[in-house]
């Protein structure tokens, strides 16, 4: 079948089967190697987009759902010269080390920004439980969420 993805800001007509997961168009058609496959099974949270705003698991998310919806993969957020402000926090808390849970975790951090202000550190952990980080203890990973949301209630 043919469907059309809305995938940061811009549409694409791609032929999938039925049963074609979100992450290997993304990756394989697409040519957007940010959304990591790690688990494959929805498990740890490198493979995070987001769809219609709300963090999504593209390797359990059949292609085909996500057509009529808004994905926005890491590619979409921000440039190396001109980075995200999730992206900033992150680089200057030292949220992150090997990389490669990175772009799930930046992703999902930019939804919670918007709804984190007055939770606490547990509760921040909580709500990025999804993402698993073998490299770090996730202090960092809180810091630069809380440097996020100091930024964007500036702004």
């Amino acid at each position: 079948m043919i469907i059309t993805l809305r995938v940061n800001g811009q549409d694409h007509d791609v032929f999938v089967e039925p049963r074609r997961l979100l992450a290997d168009v993304l990756r394989k058609d697409l040519k957007l190697p940010g959304t990591h496959l790690g688990c494959e099974h929805g498990v740890c949270g490198a493979c995070t987009v987001l769809i219609d705003g709300l963090p999504a698991r593209a390797c359990i998310t059949l292609a085909a759902q996500a057509e009529g919806s808004e994905i926005t993969t890491i590619e979409g957020i921000g440039t190396p010269g001109d980075l995200h402000p999730v992206q900033e926090a992150f680089a200057e808390a030292h949220g992150l080390q090997c990389g490669f849970c990175t772009p799930g975790f930046v992703l999902t951090a930019c939804e919670l920004v918007k709804r984190s202000a007055g939770m606490s550190d547990d509760e921040v952990r909580d709500a990025l439980a999804g993402n698993i980080c073998r490299c770090t203890g996730y202090v960092n990973i809180v810091k630069a969420v809380r440097l996020a949301e100091r930024e964007a209630a500036d702004d």
